[in-house]
């Protein structure tokens, strides 16, 4: 069932088949990202199927529709936590925005991570979103969730 990659601090598994992704673009990613902003603490990565992000969204957060990526963070033992990523939104939203799928990804997975560092865009005036301007740029990645939220 898909790749599952543990190198490092960062752990990733791809549990969907449905849709074709480059996983070792996204892992390189994630490993570059868990240096730079995790340093080096644990998180996991994995990309699911709509279906299993719907559940997860109405189990955790009372929701009952599908998103695009949902963070649980941890804390325990310094372990950041888990980003849960919706292969079908990803490819829908890439479509959209013109982006490759993998470009996407990366871009749902630093989001997910700068919740997991404690950001929150619903309620910290703007500075979540000033961040993930700042590493999108950094990282070479396309218009953040944020931004495209405001437009």
């Amino acid at each position: 069932m898909g790749t599952d990659s543990s190198d490092g601090p960062c752990w990733y598994q791809n549990r969907q088949r449905r849709i074709s992704i480059d996983d070792s673009q996204v892992i390189a990613f994630l490993n570059r990202i868990a240096v730079d902003l995790a340093k080096r603490r644990e998180f996991a990565v994995v990309v699911s199927s709509d279906d299993a992000v719907r559940t997860a969204n109405r189990q955790f957060r009372g929701i009952s529709k599908t998103t695009d990526v949902l963070s649980f963070p941890d804390g325990e033992d310094g372990r950041l936590g888990d980003i849960l990523i919706s292969a079908g939104r990803a490819q829908a939203q890439a479509a959209r925005y013109g982006l490759s799928l993998e470009d996407e990804l990366k871009t749902l997975a630093l989001h997910g991570l700068l919740h997991l560092l404690g950001y929150d865009h619903e309620t910290d005036d703007g500075q979540m979103g000033a961040q993930e301007t700042k590493l999108r740029k950094r990282y070479g990645l396309p218009s953040g969730l944020i931004e495209r939220a405001q437009s």
